[in-house]
């Protein structure tokens, strides 16, 4: 999320009570988590498992709950709950509707036809030729392009998957990013495109997606992918250029598939893949995974 107007670093720590380190007019100009995290901008941790990969991310500010060396050119804010404290930075600097107050700002591109059960958000961004079906839900911020067809019961902008166990309950990390839809994008009946947390959750250009399809929060689907139904895309995945993805496929938060895979029925992905063509619970090269079924059959 990126801040309307530059803060600085006093002007944060005071927000959330915490204590600086580092230059009190260090700039900030957002908030963003981990995975995509840049320069300039905020990210949290809260566990020492994480510290080393907080502190040498391209983040510039690390909100932790433990006071630990600076590093140089960086600047830090102690909270004795960095998760609390980070809903708290999110949610100031941007406003949570979740439909129940209509403030509209809604733009609509000449020939776009919205079918009158659809519900939109506030400050929704629609292109021209768009046909967009019955009892789709648009969520707030969502930006969608030219030439895009939503059909029924599909919901873009819901919130993020992203909970953390407090006190025998769970906690939710608001979510104050949105959703992109490039150009020329088909989405099917009953999907669901989760919004970021604090960035964009973005389906690119030329795209198709089938029927009962779940992408998570800032995820990023490039351009003139395939996925077919009951596909599960977890959160922070990057989905590059022309992959084609077949029904049932499931896949773990954070990782990357190279421009041109092809993942078969039911493949299971737990790491970054590279172009090839991939099957199995856990995603191997289909021709090794042929090979294999061979020498298990001549046992």
């Amino acid at each position: 999320m990126t801040f309307n107007q530059p803060q600085n670093l006093k002007t944060i720590a005071a927000l959330i009570g915490a204590k600086f380190v580092g230059d009190e007019n260090f700039q900030v100009f957002g908030t963003n988590e981990i995975h995509m995290v840049k320069p300039g901008e905020i990210v949290f941790v809260n566990h020492p498992k994480y510290y080393d990969k907080a502190l040498n991310s391209p983040a510039t500010i690390i909100l932790i709950d433990k006071e630990v060396d600076c590093p140089e050119g960086k600047a830090l804010l102690i909270s004795d709950d960095p998760f609390r404290d980070f809903n708290k930075i999110n949610t100031h600097f941007t406003r949570i509707f979740n439909f129940r107050e209509e403030l509209h700002n809604v733009e609509v591109g000449e020939g776009t036809f919205i079918h009158p059960t659809a519900v939109i958000g506030n400050d929704v961004t629609i292109g021209k030729n768009c046909h967009i079906f019955p009892n789709v839900v648009i969520g707030d911020r969502t930006v969608i392009g030219d030439n895009v067809v939503i059909q029924a019961n599909t919901v873009l902008g819901g919130d993020a998957f992203y909970y953390r166990k407090l006190n025998g309950s769970f906690d939710r990390l608001i979510s104050v990013g949105n959703v992109v839809i490039e150009n020329n994008v088909e989405i099917g009946n009953g999907c669901t495109v989760d919004r970021g947390v604090t960035d964009s959750t973005v389906i690119g250009e030329g795209s198709v997606l089938d029927n009962q399809i779940q992408i998570g929060h800032d995820t990023v689907i490039g351009k003139k992918c395939l996925i077919a139904s009951q596909t599960g895309i977890a959160g922070c995945c990057v989905i590059e250029d022309e992959v084609t993805i077949w029904g049932q496929v499931g896949m773990a938060s954070g990782v990357r598939v190279e421009s041109g895979t092809v993942l078969l029925a039911k493949c299971g992905v737990n790491r970054d893949l590279k172009k090839g063509t991939y099957f199995g619970p856990i995603a191997e090269e289909f021709r090794e995974y042929l090979r294999k079924e061979v020498k298990l059959k001549n046992l």
